[in-house]
């Protein structure tokens, strides 16, 4: 009796019947994901154990050069995007031109979207990769390390099955997801040129799971900070609520937010309040993040200073929303004064739209040849911000195609091993399909 190779008894075990639906080349691709468990799990491990927190500028460039290891032999032509104008280290940009079809135009441009930096910064006990059978747990393991994998998997199936011959697909991985620099139109300005030359976008962040199935991201909630300032007369308590003094700066900080906590609710809007502090004085540092306050229990508050966030499903509910808000704030009670402003660097809503819809449905239709169950849509207000946003106005986006797992941006965050080949065998069957269409 003859003994196949390991990866063909795997292949076996999961393609019958199962991937008939698919074509030779596709049947090549899944074979080759299979194949390359091991060497896709090394390449995670190098990615994971060189930090690249945000703010480590030498360490996300070496994860870019890792990167750009992997994706030259490949065909792509990489580059390197300095962002010392905003305070980060930069972007890897690679392109791949497929060979132009006889008599037809050229294929559709795929635009991939990931990111190389991670919340773990060099000074973080969360540093090494570690096995556990199936499990690993790892800094940006999942967010987005676990991505770039499933990225490099797909595209090496895709080379050698010859699929990517004709792709033409563009890898954009910025070095700032976690902290983007500023100003936000220029640390984000390649990525939404490459989204506004794409006829279709993928991005790679974690891949959800729902009552064990995957699940598709077509929307992602935006993301945008406020800063809420009042003011008051400040003197003996005994006048407090009384014409001269009125109310105070801390109780007109109160009646702005419980009149958000009552009057605001609507689905897929939420509005956190992360920090506050009243007194005479109050102040809150340039980042945002620390706040002072002094004052005295017969004394009547004269400043009060509170920092929150915005998450809207669209343009229009960040719009509307943000009116209501500023309308509630210019209420004031007696004697008191209050502003509130939103930060310019926030993330875009991506909002579900029919296109996004559309590509899913075709997704699953790749699902299905592939033997996996269908994707169902995942709960927009159930996931955060991502880079996704920034092109999903332009073109048709579906995000979180990455590796399933948990705990993210948290020491221990995990993944389950075994979803690296899931959605990379799903994704290398999908772009190359993708690539057969026409392009703008």
């Amino acid at each position: 009796m003859r003994f196949l190779p390991l990866f063909a008894l795997v292949l076996a075990a999961i393609s019958t019947p199962a991937l008939a639906q698919l074509g030779s080349h596709e049947r090549r691709m899944a074979e080759v994901v299979e194949r390359e468990q091991a060497r896709n799990v090394e390449l995670l491990e190098r990615l994971v154990n060189r930090n690249s927190g945000t703010l480590n500028l030498a360490g996300v460039r070496a994860v870019a050069e890792l990167v750009r290891a992997e994706l030259e032999p490949l065909g792509f032509t990489v580059r390197w995007i300095d962002m010392a104008e905003t305070g980060r280290a930069g972007h890897l940009i690679a392109t791949h031109r497929g060979m132009q079809r006889r008599n037809a135009r050229a294929a559709p441009n795929i635009l991939l979207i990931g990111h190389l930096d991670t919340v773990f910064e060099p000074d973080s006990p969360f540093q090494r990769f570690v096995r556990d059978g199936n499990r690993a747990t790892g800094p940006g393991i999942g967010d987005d390390k676990g991505g770039i994998v499933v990225i490099v998997a797909a595209l090496r199936a895709m080379h050698q099955a010859g699929t990517l011959r004709g792709a033409n697909i563009t890898i954009v991985l910025t070095g700032d997801e976690e902290r983007p620099g500023a100003p936000i139109e220029v640390a984000r300005r390649d990525l939404i040129a490459a989204g506004r030359e794409a006829d279709f976008a993928l991005e790679f962040e974690n891949l959800a799971r729902e009552d064990g199935r995957d699940a598709a991201t077509i929307a992602r909630r935006s993301s945008t900070s406020w800063t809420l300032t009042t003011r008051g007369r400040t003197g003996h308590s005994s006048g407090v609520f009384g014409q001269s003094l009125g109310y105070g700066a801390i109780y007109e900080m109160a009646r702005i937010l419980d009149a958000f906590r009552r009057e605001l609710p609507e689905p897929n809007l939420t509005y956190n309040v992360g920090v506050i502090a009243g007194g005479t004085p109050a102040t809150i540092d340039g980042d945002g993040f620390r706040v002072t306050a002094s004052g005295k229990t017969n004394i009547v508050a004269e400043q009060a200073v509170a920092r929150g966030d915005l998450r809207t499903l669209s343009v229009e509910q960040d719009r509307r929303v943000r009116e209501r808000m500023q309308a509630i704030v210019a209420q004031h009670l007696p004697q008191t004064q209050a502003e509130l402003a939103f930060a310019a660097d926030g993330y875009p809503p991506m909002a579900p739209t029919e296109g996004n819809r559309a590509l899913l449905t075709r997704l699953n239709t790749v699902n299905r040849d592939l033997g996996l169950p269908e994707m169902p849509e995942y709960d927009p207000a159930r996931r955060g911000a991502a880079d996704s946003s920034f092109v999903a106005a332009d073109v048709d986006t579906l995000a979180g195609l990455g590796v399933a797992g948990g705990g993210a941006h948290a020491e221990g965050e995990w993944i389950e091993l075994d979803s690296i080949t899931r959605p990379a065998r799903r994704m290398a069957v999908f772009m190359s399909r993708l690539s057969l269409e026409r392009g703008r």
